[in-house]
């Protein structure tokens, strides 16, 4: 589900994250403490080699993933699609999973949605899937009413730019509008197919998945030919392989950035030491607190609402993530300050990282 977002303005230190806990706790809310265990997501690690990971052993961790990463790639996606593919399989094995992202560029102009999107085909045990995401430009979340004066033209435009890709990678995929929001269905049922990131007029994201491991090389391949004028930020993502794999994975050219990916079980008390492992480039997010915003707003809209920590190398911020705001925007900022006691600035997430 898309999310709002705000975060803290200046880098804090790890002893004034846990007084803000120790604020929402006196609050009546019921934050982490420095003992209790969490879930640290780690992302963005540069790693040389798969050893790399063995700095992590003093934790338990689960989802690991190794990220190739091209910056400013202009090649020839087919290729670099189906060198990933050969390797995959010779090791494909259930739980085995690859994928690899590249921008798509919307021919039609578009006022509410950026033309820059992203898709990502991959494999998996038994079967491929390609996955094609929008970017809004403004993230407006399930049940909010902010854009429904545009609500017509949120729609128009979201349909237009669904069925660009779906002609393209030529889908039996059909769109409709129920209820006031896009639809989207398979014309054939026998065939997962799933549609995700919703927001307020519907789904920003749709799957299709196929046995034939061939059958989405060609048709993504004409996907990442409407960006091809321009540099492209390609990713692929490698889990569940072993590491004679990975070293397999390696050798394809280019050369690629090898990032890390995983979840670590730890106490609260843990994140600095793991944020010391993962510098410089690496970032780290765990949950501070998590409440329902009546709690503190009576009278208010009720949403949900999670305080997260937030590590990189310059230290430590913390965000607010909300299913809707339950204020009006220009409230927003100053009433989560005043509840964590830091300048707070709105700040959405990447949609494609």
């Amino acid at each position: 589900m898309r999310e709002r977002r705000w975060e803290t303005t200046i880098p804090l230190t790890f002893g004034q994250v846990l007084a803000v806990g120790e604020r929402l706790a006196a609050l009546g809310l019921h934050p982490a403490v420095p003992a209790k265990d969490v879930i640290c997501y780690v992302e963005e690690w540069t790693v040389e080699a798969p050893e790399d990971f063995d700095q992590l052993d003093a934790w338990s961790t689960e989802d690991e993933t190794l990220i190739h990463v091209r910056e400013g790639w202009q090649g020839d996606f087919f290729l670099l699609a189906g060198a990933y593919h050969t390797i995959c399989q010779r090791y494909q094995d259930v739980g085995t999973y690859c994928s690899i992202s590249h921008p798509w560029r919307i021919r039609d102009p578009l006022r509410l949605h950026d033309p820059r999107s992203m898709f990502w085909l991959g494999f998996r045990h038994a079967h491929s899937f390609i996955r094609v995401r929008l970017h809004t430009k403004e993230v407006i979340t399930p049940g909010e009413t902010r854009g429904d004066a545009e609500r017509a033209q949120w729609l128009e435009e979201r349909r237009t730019a669904f069925l660009e890709a779906i002609s393209l990678l030529e889908l039996p995929v059909e769109t409709s509008v129920e209820k006031q929001q896009l639809v989207l269905h398979s014309s054939d049922a026998s065939v997962p197919f799933f549609c995700s990131w919703p927001d307020a007029f519907g789904p920003c994201q749709f799957e299709y998945n196929t046995a034939d491991a061939y059958e989405f090389l060609v048709p993504a391949s004409k996907l990442a030919a409407t960006a091809a004028a321009e540099p492209a930020n390609v990713r692929a993502y490698l889990t569940g392989f072993s590491e004679d794999a990975l070293v397999d994975f390696q050798s394809i050219d280019p050369p690629a950035r090898c990032v890390y990916r995983c979840s670590v079980h730890c106490p609260l008390d843990d994140l600095p030491e793991i944020r010391s492992v993962i510098e410089p480039d690496g970032r780290l997010y765990s949950t501070l607190c998590e409440f329902h915003t009546q709690t503190l707003l009576p009278g208010g809209a009720d949403a949900s609402a999670i305080i997260g920590i937030v590590g990189n190398e310059a230290g430590f911020h913390l965000e607010a993530r909300l299913n809707r705001a339950p204020l009006n925007e220009d409230l927003m900022a100053p009433w989560l300050e005043r509840v964590i006691g830091h300048p707070m600035v709105y700040a959405p997430l990447p949609p494609f990282v």
